[in-house]
C-alpha cells in the first residue's frame, strides 16, 4: 500500500525562474512521463561582462532525456521562450503552444537552422494535448502579449493549474476576456495546486485593462500636434503598438517601426492577423524624410536603456537614420525592469540633454495581476496547495501571504528554490529532494563555455587592468637574456609612469636573478615567483591587483 501512495506522486521541479525575473522553466514529473512548461532565458547581471544571455542548465532533463515528452509554453516572452533554441539542440521533443506564441518561436528556430528538425503543434484554447501520463489544457488570459495562456495540467495525482504571466482584463485590445468560467469550473472539479504569477503581488487593487493606455495616447497626441513622436515599448507588447498606430491614424501620422526585434514581431503578428494596421499607415525609415516632422510617429525599441537598442543609439547621437532634436516628444511606454533604473534614467538624461521632452508616466499598464486579482484566481480554483512562482523572492512571498489569507494553511503553501522537487499528492506535499541547477552563460557563439573563472578574470581586468612582463630566458643557465619588457592596458598610463616601469621592470630582473643563482630553470617557478614580487609590491604602493601574465621566451 505504501508503495502505492509514493507511485502516485506528482513531483514540480522548478529549474529556474525563482528568487529573479526571467529564465521560467519547471518540470512537472509523473512516474515516466515529464512535462515542461516554458524555456525563458533571462539578461546578464552587470558584473557579467561580455555576457550576451544567460538560459538555465538543464542537465536534469538531458539525464531523463528518454521520460521528456514536450515543452508546453504559455507565452512569447524572452524570458518564457528565449532558451528554447538552445535547449533544443541538446533535447528535441515536441513543442506546444499558443498562434502568436509558436509565431515567435518559429523565428527564432529559423534565426538557428533547426526549424525543420523540432516538431511543433500549434493548440487552440480550450484544447488539451496528452503526453504520456499527463493532459495539458490550454486556458484563455490576458497579458502584455496576444495569445497567452494559462495551463491546467491533469495527471493521476491531481490537476494543477498553472496561470502563467497574467492578469484579468475585461476589454482587452485583442480577442477575448480571460476564461474565468474555465477556472471556476476547473476548480470545482478539485485543484491540487496552483502556481500562481507573482510579480505584482505586492501591489494593491486591479491592475488596469490595456485599453486605458489608448486614451492616454490619445490625449498626448491631440495636445502635441507639432511635434515628432517616438514610443518606445516592449517589442513584444503588440496590444500596444497596436494603440499607438490606431492613435497615430487617427491624427493622420505615418508610422515608422524600428528596432529588429520590434519589426520581427509586428512582421509575424500581421501575417497572424493578431494586429491590424491601416492601409498606407506603415512606412519604411528609408521616407521618414519624406514626411514632415509633426505628421510622424516612430515606435521603437529600448524602453529598458539597452545599450545596442535603438533609442539608445539616438539618444547617443550613433543612429544612422534618426537624430534627436528639441521638436521632438519621447514617450516611455513601459516601466523599467528591476535592475534596468540605471540605463534607463542615463537614456532619459541623454534625451533630455538634447532638449526633447520626455514623458516617462501614465503611458503604461503593467501586463501581470495585481493582488485582487490573485485574489480571484484562488477564489475561482480554490487549490489545496499554492506554488507562488514568477517573481523574485519578496514577490513570492506576498503572494504566500495573501494565500493565507485566503484561507489555505501555512503548511500548505510552498516558497520554492530553482532546483527543488517538490512531491505532492492529496495525501501530503513535501520537498524531499533537490536537482542540478544553475545558469549556463552565452557568449558569442559559445554557450557554457565561459564560466565563473572566466568572469573573475574579466572583473579583474575591468577593475584593474592587465600587465605582461615578457623575457627571454637562457635553456641551460636560467639567466636572462634580454628583458624584461612590460606591456600594460587598463593599469597606468605608461608614459607618465616612467618611474614606476623602472622599478617594476628591476623586480622582475631581480627576482629571475635570484632563482638562476640558486639553479631554479623551472619556468612554472620563474613564473609564479615573478607574479608574486610583482603582485606585492603594486599592492603595497597603489593598493591594486592587476592581472599579472609573465611570458617567458627560453633561448
Amino acid at each position: 500500500m505504501f508503495s502505492d501512495i509514493e507511485a502516485s506522486k506528482l513531483k514540480i521541479i522548478p529549474l529556474g525562474g525563482l528568487e529573479q525575473i526571467g529564465m521560467n522553466i519547471t518540470a512537472f514529473e509523473y512516474e515516466d512521463s515529464i512535462v515542461v512548461v516554458d524555456c525563458g532565458l533571462s539578461f546578464p547581471d552587470d558584473d557579467m561582462l561580455g555576457i550576451d544571455l544567460v538560459i538555465p542548465d538543464v542537465t536534469y532533463l538531458e539525464d531523463n532525456m528518454d521520460r521528456v515528452k514536450g515543452f508546453i509554453i504559455t507565452h512569447g516572452h524572452e524570458d518564457h521562450i528565449g532558451a528554447l533554441p538552445y535547449v533544443l539542440k541538446r533535447i528535441n521533443v515536441p513543442v506546444y503552444a499558443t498562434r502568436l506564441t509558436m509565431g515567435l518561436i518559429e523565428r527564432k528556430l529559423t534565426e538557428h537552422n533547426i526549424l525543420d528538425s523540432v516538431r511543433r503543434k500549434v493548440i487552440k484554447f480550450g484544447q488539451s494535448v496528452n503526453l504520456g501520463e499527463f493532459r495539458i489544457e490550454f486556458i484563455k488570459t490576458n497579458h502584455s502579449i496576444v495569445d497567452a495562456a494559462a495551463l491546467a495540467i491533469y495527471s493521476p495525482a491531481g490537476i494543477v493549474v498553472h496561470t502563467g504571466d497574467f492578469k484579468v482584463d475585461y476589454t482587452p485590445v485583442y480577442g477575448d476576456a480571460i476564461d474565468l468560467q474555465r477556472f471556476a469550473e476547473i476548480g470545482h472539479k478539485g485543484v491540487l495546486a496552483l502556481m500562481c504569477d507573482s510579480t505584482n503581488a505586492e501591489r494593491p487593487g486591479f491592475t488596469p485593462s490595456e485599453k486605458t493606455v489608448g486614451s492616454a495616447f490619445d490625449t498626448i497626441f491631440s495636445e502635441h500636434t507639432d511635434r515628432r513622436i517616438i514610443v518606445a515599448t516592449f517589442a513584444s507588447n503588440v496590444d500596444r503598438v497596436q494603440q499607438i498606430i490606431n492613435s497615430a491614424y487617427k491624427f493622420g501620422r505615418k508610422v515608422v517601426i524600428e528596432g529588429r526585434s520590434m519589426n520581427n514581431v509586428i512582421e509575424t503578428a500581421q501575417n497572424l492577423e493578431c494586429i491590424s494596421i491601416p492601409d498606407n499607415t506603415l512606412i519604411p525609415i528609408e521616407l521618414l524624410k519624406d514626411y514632415p516632422d509633426e505628421k510622424t510617429v516612430i515606435i521603437t525599441t529600448g524602453s529598458q536603456g539597452e545599450s545596442m537598442a535603438a533609442l539608445s543609439r539616438m539618444a547617443g547621437d550613433t543612429h544612422r537614420k534618426i537624430s534627436i532634436s528639441s521638436k521632438d516628444l519621447i514617450i516611455f511606454s513601459s516601466h523599467p525592469i528591476p535592475g534596468n533604473e540605471k540605463p534607463v534614467t542615463k537614456t532619459i538624461n541623454a534625451l533630455l540633454a538634447k532638449w526633447a521632452e520626455v514623458i516617462f508616466q501614465d503611458a503604461h499598464v503593467s501586463g501581470h495581476a495585481c493582488r485582487e486579482e490573485i485574489k480571484l484566481i484562488y477564489t475561482l480554483v480554490r487549490p489545496k496547495y499554492a506554488i507562488p512562482v514568477h517573481g523574485e523572492y519578496k514577490h513570492l512571498m506576498a503572494q504566500a501571504r495573501l494565500a493565507e489569507e485566503l484561507g489555505i494553511p501555512h503548511e500548505n503553501v510552498f516558497i520554492l528554490n530553482s532546483g527543488d522537487v517538490l512531491e505532492l499528492n492529496d495525501e501530503g506535499a513535501a520537498v524531499t529532494g533537490k536537482v542540478q541547477v544553475g545558469a549556463v552563460l552565452v557568449d558569442g557563439l559559445g554557450i557554457g563555455d565561459v564560466g565563473n573563472a572566466v568572469l573573475r578574470d574579466r572583473q579583474i581586468l575591468a577593475e584593474n587592468g592587465i600587465i605582461m612582463a615578457v623575457m627571454a630566458i637562457e635553456s641551460v643557465t636560467g639567466m636572462l637574456v634580454s628583458g624584461p619588457q612590460l606591456v600594460t592596458r587598463g593599469f597606468i598610463y605608461v608614459k607618465e609612469s616612467d618611474a614606476v616601469m623602472d622599478e617594476m621592470r628591476e623586480i622582475v630582473q631581480l627576482a629571475v636573478e635570484r632563482l638562476s643563482d640558486r639553479g631554479i630553470h623551472d619556468h612554472n617557478k620563474i613564473r609564479n615567483t615573478v607574479r608574486d614580487e610583482l603582485s606585492s609590491y603594486i599592492w603595497k604602493s597603489m593598493n591594486r591587483r592587476p592581472m599579472i601574465l609573465p611570458v617567458i621566451l627560453e633561448v
